[in-house]
């Protein structure tokens, strides 16, 4: 079972949302798929520093 999702709403700057649509595509995901990876490994990273 998939864990639940929220749907929120953010301001990003336009040359940095730009590039995460960019790197998305890249990646063959959804913006939305690549921001919850981006967030997910950067959390992860900041768990393992502290």
């Amino acid at each position: 079972m998939k864990p639940l999702k929220e749907k929120i709403s953010i301001t990003v700057d336009s040359d940095l949302l730009e590039k995460a649509k960019r790197f998305a595509e890249e990646d063959d995901r959804s913006l939305s798929q690549y921001i919850n990876l981006i967030l997910k490994e950067h959390i992860k990273k900041a768990e393992q520093e502290n």
